[in-house]
């Protein structure tokens, strides 16, 4: 595969992360379910993960990390590294272990989403800035928003996959 085709590869893989990320920053914050919204970012990484492997997945999820830390307010510079490694974990274990399908991107997306919620109750604990169950009061309901989001991202970026994904421009 020669450099312009994959430049041109991961030009529509970012593309299809535009609409994701206005579902996520401006459209789906205008109207919460039970008090929150999902966050649709770390499933558009384990999408693309899945389907592409644990390299690319570590790739795209430093460039959606760094897209997370600098356009959402409250952003920190850990999500660039966190969403990495769940990227290269996500598309590795979908790559050796689970298949690489809706079912494993579920599962993999259901771990990164919990993963994500249990870091950021954590961190709220620590600074001592709310309770456990007004936190799980939030977590829970948008793990289940996220989780109910996570087939359309995926059909969206499996349509992307068939035409440009793995080695197909060479």
């Amino acid at each position: 595969m020669t450099r312009r085709d994959l430049m041109h590869k991961w030009l529509i893989y970012t593309l299809g992360l535009v609409p994701i990320w206005l579902l996520d920053a401006y459209i789906l914050p205008r109207f919460p379910l039970f008090g929150t919204t999902p966050i649709l970012l770390p499933v558009a990484v384990v999408a693309v993960a899945v389907l592409e492997g644990a390299h690319a997945g570590a790739g795209f999820g430093m460039g959606v990390g760094l897209l997370w830390a600098l356009a959402y307010p409250g952003g920190y510079g850990s999500r660039v590294f966190l969403l990495s490694l769940l990227g290269m974990a996500s598309g590795a274990l979908c790559q050796y272990v689970l298949s690489q399908s809706l079912a494993g991107c579920m599962l993999c997306a259901a771990g990164v989403v919990a993963l994500l919620d249990l870091q950021q109750i954590f961190r709220l604990l620590l600074a001592d800035l709310a309770h456990l169950p007004a936190l799980l009061q939030v977590a829970v309901p948008e793990w289940l928003l996220t989780m109910l989001w996570t087939p359309i991202i995926y059909v969206l970026f499996r349509a992307i996959f068939r035409r440009v994904g793995g080695t197909k421009l060479a």
